[in-house]
């Protein structure tokens, strides 16, 4: 009994697939076609990867200016508290 069965799966399985391949609808180079941009028209990945490093390096530069003006005023709020503290010192003596 269970010969048979053996038989029977050994050719159809090979046989359902067939039949799915050839039910399957291959895929068509016209459908792609309009929804593709032309290689002439896109820019390459070299001037993909320049772009972010130049944004990049402005955003670098962006923090770094304003590192530079928090470290100016800090230091300037520095020299006005040891200035002040230095006149009332000697105004007291």
């Amino acid at each position: 009994m269970v010969k048979p069965c053996i038989s029977k799966v050994i050719v159809l399985v090979p046989l359902m697939l067939v039949v799915g391949l050839f039910s399957t609808k291959p895929a068509a180079a016209e459908e792609e076609s309009g929804t593709t941009i032309p290689a002439e028209s896109r820019p390459c990945v070299d001037c993909h990867a320049f772009e972010f490093m130049q944004r990049a390096l402005q955003d670098l530069k962006k923090t770094a200016y304003n590192l530079d003006s928090r470290t100016e005023t800090l230091l300037f709020k520095v020299e006005k508290r040891t200035l002040c503290d230095c006149l009332t010192a000697n105004a007291l003596n």
